[in-house]
């Protein structure tokens, strides 16, 4: 009769008083076999399931019907498809070359003014004097450079780097971090022996290593005679998270390139504008907000200066009055100190000076429209002229007056010849031709510059991940298997970084587990 071996699993027994090594006790129990038989004359025959009948059974016995046929495959051709688009967008130099793209594309960006008008470019980047012998503004306005954060270029660039980025992590990152959270135990010394750091332990317990493992740090797992630990799990997670947040940061800047407001405005001191009237769309993601309804009233426009004479620092004092007319905020801004209300910044970027305030024998105070003359650099001059006499005449003649800034007035009499200077609010009149003048006070405009940024928490949060993520990629996981092999220990393992440490903290951790000194019964090979 056939029989069947049972082998009953090694059980390891351990003591606290002796270490007695004992081989393992095998055991047996008879078992049956199944026997098949057409008559008494015939052999014996072991029918295992499944298997194809013999030939005469084929011959005596009915034909068995045929096997079921599996149905075909579905959608075989789409994922040989998806896995070959997945591994062309997961390319590290596609990655690389789309990086690439998009730094010169924000550098081309940053060299071509933004938002302007195409008459603008027209002068800038003419035809008969192209740049490089071929860039004209036909390659701007056709390509889209004019706003080039929210072309279809840069944005497609960016969507293209975005997919390769997923694709990586779907192929690549994440099956290793699913391969280095597997417990894995080794059975064969040789094995362990060629890893990069092996060492064995003569008369030491894989016990006794476990728990020193687990002191330093590991997680560890024993499984009979085997022992795998492990830590630094979190650096294989940190590549996941590194891209993650640079998807993060992309998506940020896509929202404020297609979904913000922008604009620009010079508004004379006491004079207001409503928010809405300023900002315009940058993208077809752009949604006004009830912000959008909040007037804003220059209430003051004043400068700093160096002892030099020259502007340091101009403020602007601004209050913010709600659909009802309430005042709902104040503030005094500067360059590198904006306003920011319900999402709209207010920034300090320039200021002109609109107006003269003059009393002309003593009678006014007039107000005399000033204008800008030139500009270079920061170096501004703006000029006003006070009529004399008969203001019909096609000749009319009359003060002219110069300013660099608000704090002095420089005259000339009706033939340009210099008179002399007077600060605003000085009190201090001069007679020109016949005319006492005096001058009140300079009025300044401010230059005020509004925006939007919806994407700006999500940039920050995804730099601020980046930051914190790129950190942790730094960490090593280490991973170390054990072997009980007879009375000695067979250690080895490997690191994915610190590869100079990792052999002397070894070396720390295995000179702590104890020797044993006599034989165990818990130790078996």
């Amino acid at each position: 009769m056939n029989t069947l071996l049972t082998l009953n699993p090694l059980k390891l027994q351990t003591t606290h008083t002796s270490h007695i090594y004992r081989k393992p006790t095998y055991s047996y129990t008879p078992t049956s076999c199944k026997l098949s038989s057409k008559d008494t004359t015939t052999k014996n025959k072991v029918v295992v399931p499944g298997s194809a009948p013999s030939l005469s059974e084929q011959d005596n016995g009915p034909t068995p019907p045929p096997p079921p046929k599996l149905p075909p495959k579905k959608n075989t051709f789409v994922k040989r498809f998806s896995k070959k688009v997945l591994s062309a967008l997961a390319n590290l130099p596609l990655a690389l070359g789309e990086m690439f793209t998009i730094a010169g594309l924000m550098a081309l960006g940053t060299a071509i003014d933004q938002g302007e008008a195409p008459e603008y470019y027209f002068q800038k980047f003419p035809e008969d004097n192209p740049v490089f012998g071929f860039f004209t503004w036909r390659w701007i306005l056709t390509l889209g450079f004019d706003h080039m954060f929210s072309s279809p270029i840069f944005l497609g660039t960016l969507i293209l780097l975005a997919a390769s980025l997923m694709a990586c992590t779907y192929t690549t990152q994440i099956p290793m971090v699913k391969v280095a959270r597997r417990w894995s135990f080794l059975q064969s010394a040789n094995t362990i022996r060629k890893m990069e750091f092996s060492d064995s332990l003569p008369k030491a317990s894989i016990q006794d290593l476990g728990v020193v493992l687990s002191g330093a740090g590991y997680e560890v797992f024993l499984k009979g005679p085997s022992l795998y630990a492990f830590k630094g799990m979190a650096g294989r997670f940190a590549p996941i998270g590194v891209h993650l947040a640079l998807l993060l940061i992309m998506g940020g800047g896509t929202y404020t390139a297609t979904g913000s407001f922008r604009g620009s405005v010079t508004v004379p001191q006491g004079l207001n504008f409503v928010m809405g009237d300023v900002l315009g769309p940058n993208g077809f993601l752009s949604t006004p907000t009830e912000a959008f309804n909040t007037e804003v009233h220059v209430n003051r426009f004043y400068m700093d200066y160096y002892d030099s004479g020259e502007v340091s620092q101009f403020h602007t004092d601004l209050s913010l009055f709600d659909i009802d007319g309430k005042e709902v905020m104040r503030k005094t801004i500067s360059v590198n100190d904006p306003l920011r209300y319900e999402g709209v910044t207010i920034y300090q970027t320039d200021w002109s000076i609109s107006a003269l305030q003059v009393l002309k024998d003593g009678e006014g105070p007039f107000n005399l429209a000033v204008a800008p003359l030139t500009v270079n650099g920061d170096k501004k001059l703006y000029g006003s002229f006070l009529p004399i006499g008969n203001t019909d005449s096609t000749n009319v003649k009359g003060i002219s007056m110069l300013l660099r800034d608000l704090q002095s007035v420089v005259l000339y009499d009706q033939d340009g010849k210099f008179v002399g200077v007077r600060r605003p609010n000085s009190k201090l009149p001069i007679e020109i031709d016949g005319t006492k003048i005096e001058i009140v006070d300079a009025i300044g405009s401010s230059g005020l510059d509004m925006k939007t940024d919806p994407g700006v928490p999500i940039v920050y949060a995804g730099f601020g991940a980046l930051m914190l993520t790129t950190c942790i990629s730094y960490l090593s996981h280490t991973q170390i298997w054990a072997l009980q092999d007879g009375t000695t220990v067979v250690v080895g393992g490997k690191t994915n970084r610190a590869k100079v440490e990792f052999p002397e903290e070894m070396n720390r951790v295995l000179d702590r587990v104890p020797e044993i000194n006599e034989p165990s019964d818990a130790l078996c090979g």
